[in-house]
């Protein structure tokens, strides 16, 4: 293992780990946004490169900055006075080792784990890009235009209910 996949690991176990403990909605928001950084840095790693930069544009670029337009939108980033740990903490946790463990077995024992690895397609990432350029750039347009029109509701909910409570 090299050292930078290490750093990596633990910059994106941490951001995760924070984004369920913490209880501020927005800092929960930014801390998923660099986990996924952290997933698309380790597909780079992997020579993932379509992988690595459609999850910084979809995940980092859409889907983290529209979880934070929708807490601050929607007044939501206040935190709950609820308790930290809930009093049956040691069920959770025996439910997830017992979750675990069923799917450990299950992996094991599966024969998608005895079969030889695919062989590496061929497409680069000039490829996809010049046929979403091409072939599907209509679909492309549409999908821009339908995360648009929904932003653009959402903000029109959100004065709707502003003004209402003037």
């Amino acid at each position: 293992m090299s050292a930078s996949f290490l750093i990596i690991a633990v910059l994106t176990i941490a951001a995760a780990a924070a984004a369920m403990t913490l209880r501020n909605l927005i800092h929960c928001a930014l801390a998923v946004a660099i986990a996924f950084v952290g997933l698309a840095a380790t597909y780079l790693q992997l020579n993932a490169q379509f992988v690595g930069f459609a999850q910084i544009l979809v995940y980092v670029g859409a889907v983290a900055i529209l979880i934070v337009f929708a807490a601050l939108l929607t007044r939501g980033g206040e935190p709950s006075q609820a308790a930290v740990f809930s009093k049956t903490w040691w069920a959770g946790i025996g439910v997830t080792v017992a979750v675990l463990g069923v799917l450990t077995w299950a992996i094991t024992r599966s024969a998608v784990t005895q079969r030889e690895a695919a062989p590496s397609p061929e497409a680069t990432v000039k490829q996809i890009g010049d046929a979403l350029m091409t072939k599907y750039v209509l679909p492309l347009e549409v999908i821009g235009l339908l995360l648009t029109a929904a932003l653009i509701g959402a903000v029109i909910i959100a004065m709707r209910d502003e003004g209402k409570l003037k």
